[in-house]
């Protein structure tokens, strides 16, 4: 199983996810973290256009796993770095191909879709992201998609929603709250009126793992398909923690553009037999008790 961005906050779930299977997995990257199926599989900076064909034959792998891509917050919705992620997945994606591989599975987004629908379903809503990310992940998916078809290789993307959990960066919204809760930094503002799509990252990795499966063709949302209400959200928290919210909702939060609601359709996922194991409330108890980082 050859594996990218096995580093980051969701490719080390996966990674993690495929070995408790037993699945044997090579990672390549900037920063290596297991060792090589076979052969001397160097650091890779996807960017930098390596000799991926060399590379992609030495793994001797026959499915891949492709997370990478740029992802720093609040930076990555507007970054060209986007604009070069395009080219080296596809890149990567046609090198895997022509090495003989057989089955292919990417990262993609729920900002693919167009927000204003609020409910978001694979076959039914509109494809219309108004980010240069989403922009970018939909046509990644497009080529990808393409050149797999062309190659007789098997295709799955996951459009992941909201992933929380261990490791998640310190700037996003759960670890924002929690220290704000534990008094190290000043009250901020949510859309206290907006419904999200929270899934914990090991559901994330788990549904990954289903996509691997020969029967999984096509797009798939990566979602719990429940909307939770921000304010909720905030007052469940700061009640683990012993906090008063009141500071956090008095503040207004909303942004430009943004959709009330964030939702997905999973039913297309559970149909392969996955579901989510770990319910917001179980969630929540173990973010408020510091197991984030």
């Amino acid at each position: 199983m050859l594996v990218t961005g096995a580093s980051g906050f969701l490719g080390r779930q996966v990674l993690a996810a495929l070995r408790r299977q037993g699945i044997a997995c090579c990672a390549i990257g900037r920063r290596q973290v297991v060792e090589p199926l076979s052969g001397d599989i160097p650091s890779v900076d996807l960017l930098e256009e390596p000799d991926l064909e060399s590379i992609v034959r030495n793994a001797q792998c026959t499915h891949m796993i492709h997370m990478a891509w740029y992802a720093e917050h609040g930076k990555f919705w507007s970054s060209p770095l986007n604009l070069q992620w395009v080219h080296a997945t596809t890149r990567l994606v046609n090198a895997f191909c022509s090495a003989g591989g057989r089955r292919v599975v990417v990262a993609g987004s729920c900002a693919e879709y167009d927000w204003s629908y609020g409910y978001c379903r694979e076959a039914h809503t509109p494809l219309q992201p108004a980010t240069l990310y989403g922009i970018a992940k939909d046509a990644t998916r497009r080529l990808i998609a393409a050149q797999c078809r062309a190659s007789g290789v098997g295709y799955a993307w996951g459009r992941v929603f909201l992933p929380y959990g261990a490791g998640d960066a310190s700037p996003r919204l759960l670890p924002s709250l929690i220290r704000y809760f534990q008094g190290r930094t000043a009250a901020f503002g949510v859309n206290s009126q907006a419904f999200r799509d929270f899934i914990h990252v090991s559901d994330v990795a788990a549904a990954f793992v289903a996509l691997l499966n020969d029967d999984a063709e096509g797009e798939y949302n990566i979602s719990s398909g429940e909307p939770v209400g921000l304010r909720s959200l905030v007052i469940e928290l700061a009640s683990r923690m012993g906090a008063d919210p009141s500071p956090v909702l008095e503040l207004s939060g909303a942004r430009p553009g943004e959709p009330v609601m964030l939702v997905g359709d999973n039913e297309r996922l559970r149909a392969l037999g996955w579901k989510p194991s770990i319910a917001l409330d179980q969630g929540l108890t173990e973010c408020a008790g510091g197991n984030l980082g």
